[in-house]
C-alpha cells in the first residue's frame, strides 16, 4: 500500500508512517533538552568500557575497550562470527552489553535510550527505506522521528540532501533509484538529525567500483565533522576511509592501529581485460605497474593525481574496471594472520 506523501510533509505530521517506521528501527524521540555534547570537548564521542555481550551462555563479545573521537573514522574488521555485528548493535544503542558500558557523547544510551538515539545515526546493512517515498519526503519523516524541532526540519533535510549528493534525485521515488543512490539515502537518514556518532554497517555492499569510490569520499567527508564507525569486510574501504582499524576475532579485540597505507600513491586495481604493464604506463598519470595475479594489478600514480581521474581514464580506455582501492597489503597481512589464529584461552 502506498503511503500518501501528505503524511510526511517536512513540517507536518507522519501519522501514516509512525508504526511502520518504528518497526524498522526509526522510533520517534522527543527533542533533546541537552543536545549533543560540546564539539570542542576533549572527551571521545564513543567509549566502550570493558563491554561484553553474552548470548546463549557464551561471550559473543568479550571485554571490549574502544574509543572514537570526533573527526575520526574507525574501521571495524573481522571474519563472519567475529563479533562485528554484535559490537555494532551495542554501539548503535540497540543491544545492551551484558557487562561493561557504552558511552555516547557523555551519556549511556541504555539508561536514556530515547535521548541517546538523538545522538546516534545508524545505517544497518539493509537500509530502512520507504521505497514509495521520495528522498525529500523520507528524510522529512526521519527528521521528525528523530525529534528535530518543526522549524528546523526543512533546513536539516536540505543539508542532508546536499551533503549526500541527492539533489538531482530528491523528488524521484526511492524505488526508482540506483543502488548507489539508495545507499546515499540510507546515509542521509543517519545524518539528517546531526548526530554526534554515525554507525555504518557494510555501506558499500553491492556497489560497482565507481559507486564505491564515491561512497568512500562521502564517508571521509562525514569523518571530518563526526565520529564514524564503519563495519566492512572490504579492506580497501578501510584503507581509503578510515583513520584507525580495529580487528575483532572470536569476540575479542586483536588489533588496533592506523588504517593508513604506507604508500598513499599505490592502488590495487581489478580489471576484466588481460593487460600488460605497458597498457598501464600508457596512461599519463601512471608511474609504475605490477601484476599481482590474473586481472589484478598494483599501480602507482604520479604525485598529485586524483584517484577519480585515474578511474575515469581506466573506464575510458575500456579496461573493464571491476575493483579499485588503496594498496592494503600490510593491513591484509595482519588481517589474514589474525583470521588464521585460534581463540584466546581464558581461565575458568
Amino acid at each position: 500500500m502506498r503511503v500518501a506523501a501528505r503524511d510526511v510533509k517536512l513540517g507536518g505530521g507522519a501519522r501514516g508512517l509512525v508504526s511502520h517506521g518504528a518497526a524498522r528501527g526509526l522510533a520517534a524521540v522527543p527533542p533533546d533538552p541537552e543536545q549533543s555534547g560540546d564539539v570542542n570537548s576533549p572527551d571521545p564521542v564513543l567509549r566502550l568500557q570493558h563491554a561484553s555481550r553474552h548470548l546463549g551462555g557464551r561471550a559473543v563479545v568479550r571485554a571490549l575497550d574502544l574509543t572514537v573521537e570526533r573527526g575520526e573514522v574507525l574501521g571495524l574488521l573481522g571474519v563472519n562470527g567475529a563479533g562485528k555485528s554484535t559490537t555494532l548493535r551495542m554501539v548503535a544503542g540497540v543491544l545492551a552489553p551484558s557487562q561493561g558500558r557504552v558511552v555516547i557523547d557523555g551519556g549511556d544510551p541504555y539508561e536514556r535510550p530515547a535521548i541517546a538515539r538523538r545522538r546516534i545515526g545508524y545505517l544497518p546493512e539493509v537500509p530502512p527505506l520507504h521505497a514509495e517515498l521520495t528522498p525529500l519526503e523520507f528524510l522529512g519523516f526521519c527528521a521528525r522521528l528523530r525529534g528535530l524541532p518543526r522549524a528546523s526540519i526543512t533546513a536539516a533535510v536540505e543539508r542532508a540532501l546536499e551533503r549526500c549528493g541527492l539533489g538531482e534525485v530528491r523528488r524521484r521515488p526511492i524505488a526508482a533509484l540506483s543502488k548507489g543512490f539508495r545507499q546515499r539515502v540510507g546515509i542521509a537518514q543517519a545524518i539528517v538529525h546531526e548526530p554526534a556518532l554515525i554507525v555504518l554497517d557494510e555501506p558499500a555492499s553491492g556497489l560497482d567500483p565507481v559507486q564505491a569510490l564515491n561512497l568512500r569520499e562521502l564517508v571521509r567527508s562525514l569523518g571530518a565533522t563526526h565520529a564514524v564507525v564503519l563495519s566492512t569486510h572490504l579492506l580497501p574501504d578501510v584503507a581509503a576511509c578510515c583513520d584507525r582499524v580495529a580487528i575483532l576475532h572470536h569476540g575479542e579485540l586483536r588489533h588496533l592501529g592506523s588504517a593508513r597505507p604506507a604508500d598513499a600513491s599505490a592502488w590495487c586495481v581489478g580489471v576484466v581485460q588481460p593487460l600488460a604493464a605497458s597498457d598501464w604506463l600508457a596512461l599519463p598519470m601512471v608511474e609504475a605497474a605490477e601484476a599481482l595475479e590474473s586481472h589484478r594489478w598494483r599501480v602507482r600514480l604520479r604525485d598529485g593525481t586524483p584517484v577519480d581521474a585515474f578511474a575515469r581514464a581506466v573506464v575510458e580506455r575500456g579496461f573493464g574496471l571491476v575493483a579499485l582501492g588503496p594498496d592494503a597489503a600490510p593491513l591484509e597481512s595482519a588481517f589474514l594472520a589474525i583470521a588464521a589464529s585460534g581463540p584466546a584461552v581464558h581461565a575458568a
